[in-house]
């Protein structure tokens, strides 16, 4: 059995400034999404690596067209991979972990 939940650690600058590296994530599974939430899917160019992104527009095939907040940083989105064909799971809050403290910020 899976769990519903699980977490993913921000590992690249591509969606700040919503998102930093050592940012952790909450996410859902799930395959569904609404336009501007953060969602995870898979890497279509390296399967075994996961992406955030944030859910441009879903497209009439039942595709999402994913999109980074940085595409500056050199993200890997939509415009480079075309149509994400599912999600992984879409972000429920993020975390930071820290030695003094621990912050919760939802998305």
């Amino acid at each position: 059995m899976r769990w519903p939940l699980f977490r993913v650690a921000v590992a690249e600058r591509s969606m700040e400034p919503a998102l930093r590296p050592g940012d952790w994530l909450l996410v859902l599974r799930t395959r569904r999404a609404r336009s501007g939430q953060l969602v995870i899917t898979k890497n279509p160019e390296k399967p075994d690596m996961l992406l955030v992104k944030r859910v441009g527009r879903m497209l009439p095939d039942g595709s999402y067209w994913l999109i980074s907040d940085n595409p500056a940083a050199g993200a890997v989105d939509s415009r480079r991979f075309g149509p994400a064909p599912a999600l992984e799971g879409r972000v429920l809050l993020r975390y930071k972990r820290s030695s003094s403290h621990r912050s919760l910020c939802h998305n």
